[in-house]
């Protein structure tokens, strides 16, 4: 039971998460047009009954694809027919609860969650606007779709809540076919974070590792006396002079992004990698087409 006492302080914190809402959904849609204008549609084969293209038969399609009429137009080779996929797709898709997207390096630039939870309604825009599904990875509700899957989504990620026990993504029942897309810095532990990924990807989905960083975690602009803080714990640290530490803090950042580079690669993955200096709609699009990459529709 909610004490007297505590009903103000619950009431002003989701007026607050609420205020966010329409803002948030204002720019995801103006984010998605922006990014829609300069598409002609994601097409991709599988059963459906609108022709697509002709490819070159290869060892092991099945021969009743064979398009003889079309082969028969080539002295050595054959062709089958593709036809374009017409069910509607599912993608599971997961931000990171922790406090360590809650990071901004400067007052004009957003959060990394922020920046987060506008491309993951902004991408569901896009997703619900060509007819797919979108799912949160982890939980057992239906995927949403339609007009009102964004809204959904965005009061499915809580933006308001924080989890830093859930810093990797969460074990989950996938159907078969199903692609996954991750938000997240990834400042993890990456034996964790290998498990969570690895097995997702046994499980048969397919997916992308969308790394957002801030600019100063990239570029490491400080200089002098720097007190750091951990946004999980509230440790600190202070460096007399930060300066001298640049040259190691680069090296590990890189060996880093190497490292998820190479995780992705291990499960048949993508690395797509943001700073919330850019354009969002420039992300936006780098993961609409890591989607649309072949690799991902196999």
């Amino acid at each position: 039971m909610i004490a007297p006492s505590d009903q103000p302080t619950i009431r002003h914190a989701a007026e607050d998460a609420a205020a966010l809402f329409p803002a948030l959904l204002v720019e995801a849609d103006r984010i998605a047009q922006t990014v829609a204008a300069g598409l002609h549609g994601r097409r991709r084969a599988g059963p459906g009954e609108t022709f697509w293209q002709h490819r070159p038969y290869a060892f092991g399609d099945p021969v009743s694809v064979i398009d003889w009429r079309q082969s028969a137009r080539a002295a050595d080779r054959l062709y089958i027919r593709q036809n374009e996929w017409e069910a509607a797709a599912a993608v599971y898709l997961w931000r990171d609860p922790s406090q360590s997207l809650d990071f901004s390096s400067l007052p004009a630039l957003p959060s990394k969650r922020q920046r987060a939870d506008v491309l993951s309604v902004a991408l569901t825009i896009l997703l619900s606007q060509a007819g797919e599904r979108i799912g949160i990875l982890g939980e057992e509700r239906r995927p949403f779709h339609g007009r009102n899957a964004p809204s959904r989504l965005l009061e499915a990620l809580h933006i308001d809540a924080f989890d830093n026990e859930r810093s990797t993504p969460p074990p989950a029942h996938l159907p078969p076919g199903a692609r996954v897309v991750l938000f997240s810095d990834f400042f993890a532990d990456m034996d964790a974070l290998g498990k969570s990924v690895g097995a997702i990807a046994a499980a048969g989905a397919t997916g992308t590792l969308f790394q957002i960083c801030d600019p100063a975690e990239e570029d490491f602009p400080y200089q002098g006396r720097v007190e750091f803080k951990d946004l999980e714990s509230n440790d600190r640290i202070i460096f007399g002079e930060t300066g001298s530490i640049e040259r190691d803090y680069r090296e590990k950042f890189t060996a880093h992004r190497d490292a998820l580079t190479n995780l992705a690669r291990a499960a048949g993955w993508t690395l797509v990698t943001h700073r919330t200096d850019k354009p969002a709609q420039t992300a936006l699009l780098s993961l609409y087409t890591a989607l649309g990459d072949a690799r991902l529709w196999t």
